[in-house]
């Protein structure tokens, strides 16, 4: 037998776990202290944002609630590689991207407070909502991404989706139908090697889920998904690739779940407390704070002074949640369809009722 074809993938890495550089040259945005330190204070305010959030639902002043705990490089990385003309969908937990294109944190709130107003967020207003069904955003994504292609739009989809999900079926076909078709698309896999409580190790026979790209015909590359600078830098490559009509692009970030999968989730049951504490020491703020700090860029008075700005903005944003209320009862049924079918008007009238009987 002779070999008729053979792939490898590439794994990128500038900032290892003690913050030391891995190559002797940044990329050009790395350069500038003023960039690095606008993505580190948005890591901070979403690390801050999600213990408040957490606490939140603690307390039952919110719904069932995903923590983002640990992906903070994964998801600025992906937004601050972003141009507001791109299009970004999402799964549940990627708010450090979405706070960097404009969502507000208490319109995060209102989602995981059960309010569909919440989905109506600021920002670019072609970015789509977050998507709970596992996989079904990658199909949207390759769908707008058809569509950019067709309205030669030079404008990209991104999605994201974790490490469970890359065993769905939406998955693989969304892969293939933007590798047949060359569509403009970056599908991302934040690898925090849980799919809930399913190891990686159970989840793939795969070396890498980077890998999974080559079936489809389009490349596959891992990079540190806990390395901001590494993360962003990968984006704007694929990114740039996929506007400029030479295909899409699989990203794998390998990150941590340090938090539970979700406020209804006891992640001790099925982690052990070691694996957890090395990945802590491996958590991307220490890394990012490190390099910050080597540098001359950073210190501990400005890191107090970020957590105390960080903890006021985040209790503004409380506040507005709050204090925007709670919305009928009957409003679930608003945005279903265009005109409710019969069966749902008589349901919608008996939520009405119900929603007057109890206030």
């Amino acid at each position: 037998m002779k070999t008729v074809a053979s792939f490898k993938i590439q794994y990128s890495q500038y900032l290892d776990a003690e913050g030391k550089l891995t190559q002797n040259k940044l990329p050009r945005f790395a350069e500038n202290r003023d960039e690095l330190l606008k993505m580190y204070r948005m890591m901070s305010f979403v690390r801050v944002f999600d213990t408040k959030a957490v606490a939140l639902q603690r307390t039952g002043q919110l719904g069932t609630y995903a923590s983002c705990l640990g992906h903070e490089a994964t998801h600025v990385g992906i937004g601050a590689a972003m141009q507001p003309e791109d299009a970004f969908f999402p799964m549940y937990r990627e708010y450090g991207a979405q706070f960097w294109r404009g969502v507000k944190p208490h319109e995060v709130l209102l989602f995981w407070g059960g309010d569909e107003r919440g989905s109506n967020f600021s920002g670019p207003q072609h970015d789509f909502a977050w998507a709970v069904p596992i996989a079904t955003q990658c199909h949207h994504a390759a769908g707008a991404a058809m569509a950019f292609k067709l309205r030669k739009e030079k404008r990209a989809a991104v999605s994201v989706i974790g490490d469970g999900g890359t065993s769905q079926g939406d998955f693989y076909e969304s892969l293939n139908a933007a590798g047949a078709w060359r569509l403009p698309a970056v599908f991302v896999v934040s690898n925090n090697m849980w799919a809930i409580s399913v190891p990686l190790s159970a989840q793939t026979a795969c070396e890498t889920l980077a890998q999974k790209a080559i079936a489809a015909g389009i490349e596959g590359v891992q990079v540190d998904g806990n390395d901001i600078i590494a993360v962003r830098d990968i984006m704007e490559y694929s990114l740039d690739k996929a506007r400029s009509g030479k295909g899409p692009t699989l990203v794998e970030a390998l990150t941590y779940r340090i938090s539970d999968h979700t406020t209804a989730d006891d992640a001790s049951r099925y982690r052990n407390k070691e694996e957890v504490e090395e990945a802590k020491r491996r958590e991307p703020l220490i890394r990012i704070r490190k390099y910050l700090t080597d540098i001359g860029a950073w210190d501990q008075k400005k890191e107090d002074k970020l957590l105390a700005e960080c903890a006021e903005q985040v209790d503004t944003e409380v506040k507005l949640y709050k204090d925007a209320g709670k919305p009928p009862l009957e409003s679930m049924f608003d945005h279903m369809f265009a005109n409710l079918p019969e069966g749902l008007i008589a349901q919608r009238e008996a939520a009405a009722e119900e929603g007057r009987q109890h206030g």
